[in-house]
């Protein structure tokens, strides 16, 4: 079985790497190809997961290449991770926002639609490669962002064989297991929503809703991602929501505490990583691992804990170890793995994805791709079904105005329509006002005319 990673020269290259070997022999994965049209980072962090896959399993085929045909042929599945234009883009795309008073987070923001201009693009062609040379049965996980946007493109598209993954639930969930010191496949839970704007609404211990518990315990809000939440505001709405949500229940303290910042996530990211890259450049990988993996921890440690720290004010403390031998809940990979897991088993299990609504959370299309808690099995996912009743009606609001600015930007970036456009940034419900889209999609057409051609 052959897996490939489409942006495989990315910063977190060694994380997929672990957590893909530490599972090939058991899953059957015999082939890993990392596939970037960035040489230079390839050839950093594409060479870091080439040395941790051959740490743990010395048997895996694992090739790195600049090319996209090479990278899939034959692949039986394939995992989408790409930034095109680079941290300095993101840049751009969250200062523009900024500079007009807005939230420019680049996936739930107004700068995700910029993002989402040289994203869907890219990954048309890399469908297209796909669709003609990777097995016939192949499917891909999409870890693109903005992951809800730039999956309803492609399902729009045809590209039925593509899911949206995301290891924000899941890794909430882990985070909760750790708190209740459990298992993690003790604790499951029923979300509903969209990528970056999701509820729980049920969140069971061995078969028992410990929700309420969950949301009463203090605890929760010093280890977990609850912390960007009042509890008061959980209590009385009865949900746990994805940390993304800071943003729309904390729209104009997230905006102040960013412009009082020195940086914003995206400078914070792209400072940092340029001082790694500085330093990995004069380390001889394939020979002195260690001293590239002491200087990886130590600029990855800044990340992490600088995470949602400009936006909220919270930050993070503590020392950093990349360990590869270690056991973790493996991100956005353990998804794509749990879903293989089930399909070689034969028997279904519950998934968090980016799928078909299908009916699932009332008043959506059937079209509309939403994240969601799923029944997998080898031949279909098929999305827990969700009573209007049990849903929160602040949290449907929010679900349902978004959906219908993703809808309307897929199909205007698709068809390179400006009104279309225009009008969809409108109803973004964290810009809200037509002048103010307009000034938006004129200067991220201008920004993104060398990614996204066509405009009319």
């Amino acid at each position: 079985m052959k897996l490939a990673v489409i942006g495989g020269g990315g910063v977190r290259s060694m994380f997929l790497a672990k957590s893909i070997a530490a599972k090939a022999e058991k899953l059957g994965i015999t082939e890993l190809c990392f596939m970037d049209t960035d040489e230079v980072k390839l050839n950093i962090f594409g060479k870091m997961a080439g040395k941790v896959s051959e740490m743990i399993a010395p048997e895996l085929k694992f090739t790195l290449t600049s090319n996209s045909i090479e990278a899939v042929t034959d692949a039986d599945y394939v995992i989408t991770t790409i930034r095109v234009g680079g941290d300095s883009m993101r840049v751009r795309d969250e200062r523009i926002a900024l500079g007009m008073g807005l939230l420019g987070q680049e996936t739930t923001g107004a700068a995700g639609f910029s993002f989402a201009m040289r994203s869907i693009p890219a990954l048309l062609g890399y469908c297209e490669d796909i669709k003609r040379y990777a097995k016939s049965n192949v499917k891909v996980f999409n870890f693109t962002n903005p992951a809800g946007l730039v999956s309803q493109a492609l399902s729009d598209k045809g590209y039925n064989f593509t899911f949206g993954i995301c290891d924000a639930p899941s890794g909430m969930l882990h985070s909760f297991a750790d708190l209740l010191g459990v298992a993690s496949d003790r604790v499951y839970g029923d979300i509903y929503g969209l990528n970056h704007l999701s509820f729980f609404n049920k969140i069971t211990l061995d078969g028992e809703d410990i929700i309420e518990k969950l949301i009463d315990n203090d605890e929760a809000y010093n280890q977990t991602d609850m912390r960007y939440f009042s509890k008061s505001m959980l209590q009385e709405r009865h949900f746990i929501p994805n940390e993304y949500l800071y943003y729309f229940f904390n729209r104009e303290k997230a905006v102040a505490n960013i412009l009082n910042s020195d940086k914003t996530r995206g400078e914070q990211i792209e400072e940092i990583n340029k001082m790694m890259i500085d330093e990995l450049l004069n380390v001889d990988i394939e020979n002195d691992f260690d001293t590239a993996l002491e200087i990886f921890e130590k600029y990855y440690g800044m990340r992490e804990n600088s995470y949602m720290s400009s936006e909220t004010g919270v930050s993070r403390q503590k020392q950093w170890k990349f360990d590869p031998f270690s056991e973790d809940d493996g991100g956005y990979a353990g998804v794509a793995l749990r879903y293989i897991e089930i399909v070689n088993r034969g028997k279904s299990g519950e998934m968090i994805f980016c799928t078909k609504n299908n009916g699932a959370i009332p008043n959506l299309e059937n079209d509309d791709i939403v994240e969601i808690t799923c029944e997998v099995s080898k031949n279909e996912i098929v999305p827990h079904k969700f009573e209007l009743n049990n849903l929160d009606s602040y949290a449907m609001e929010l679900i349902r105005r978004m959906k219908l600015y993703e809808r309307k930007s897929a199909a205007s970036i698709l068809a390179h329509d400006k009104s279309a456009a225009i009008e969809a940034m409108a109803l973004h419900p964290l810009v809200e006002s037509y002048s103010l889209a307009e000034q938006l999609i004129e200067n991220y057409i201008e920004l993104n005319k060398d990614y996204s051609f066509g405009w009319k």
